[in-house]
């Protein structure tokens, strides 16, 4: 059994919410240069050039890479192995998101109730996501997930009788309808499969995974692409001006269901897709 004091928790968390709203994942910043070779439009060339020359801003001068510093999305994996010691995990990680937010003088977004609206002041609480795994180690990303984007998400409850073309035409559907809303070029999560919860939860979590990577299945590498291409000729472009380049990757993942469902979920993440990662 291995002891972890919570306060190592809180301090990583801390570091993450930084990392993660300052400096855009190299993958992540790496397809947005390859969006700006294939964009056909001399207008959607220009507002990549914006986008490429505001991320090497917000690295020079330690700024938020957007406004929008988001609401902290956090994904834990915890080993069975480990015992948290000095007191309560989840007060632990809300502490290093405050810590975080105000040390990194990030905007704090979060109100403690959707009707009253009155804001916390310090972007807690987060959305913790809790895994227990082998071992003993405990792995940590932080999502910052602004709301541009995640206003334009969205969830169907499908049935089994539906085909895969139905599928890809919901997802782009969807793109559709966002429109320049969530800043494109989008970075699209889909959760296919679980129950209703589940579903979405898949589709955050897809947005996590690196844009350079597909699913590791056949089947749901060639529905990524399928719906990035259809996604591509909407024609809405990089921040709506028009363009070839509305999306940069689709990412799948996919968990068991009932015989009876076939939940389909889109979360849409904007060109700042900002994730960072740490292990303790």
């Amino acid at each position: 059994m291995r002891e972890i004091n919570v306060s190592e928790v809180e301090s990583l968390v801390r570091e993450l919410c930084i990392k993660a709203n300052l400096y855009l994942p190299e993958d992540m910043e790496e397809c947005i240069k390859c969006g700006r070779e294939k964009e056909k439009s001399p207008v959607g060339k220009n507002v990549f050039d914006d986008i490429i020359e505001n991320i090497s801003v917000a690295k020079k001068e330690t700024i938020p890479i957007c406004q929008d510093t988001g609401m902290a999305v956090i994904f834990m994996e915890i080993g069975q192995d480990v015992h948290f010691t000095g007191g309560s995990l989840n007060e632990a990680v809300n502490r290093g998101v405050a810590a975080g937010y105000l040390d990194g003088r990030l905007r704090c977004s979060i109100v403690s109730d959707p009707l009253e609206r009155v804001n916390t002041g310090d972007n807690t609480p987060a959305v913790l996501h809790l895994k227990m795994t082998d071992g003993e180690k405990v792995r940590l990303t932080v999502a910052p997930k602004g709301f541009g984007s995640e206003n334009m998400s969205a969830l169907k409850m499908m049935t089994p009788s539906v085909t895969q073309d139905e599928i890809v035409d919901w997802v782009a559907s969807v793109c559709a309808k966002a429109g320049s809303n969530p800043c494109p070029p989008v970075v699209i999560g889909v959760g296919i499969g679980g129950d209703f919860e589940k579903c979405a939860y898949l589709a955050k979590k897809a947005l996590c995974r690196p844009v350079s990577q597909r699913n590791p299945k056949k089947l749901y590498a060639e529905l990524e692409e399928q719906m990035l291409e259809k996604i591509n000729r909407l024609g809405i472009g990089p921040q709506g001006f028009g363009g070839t380049q509305t999306c940069l990757a689709v990412n799948i993942e996919q968990a068991p269901t009932h015989i009876a469902g076939l939940p389909v979920s889109v979360n849409v993440g904007c060109h700042v897709t900002r994730h960072a990662s740490g292990e303790i």
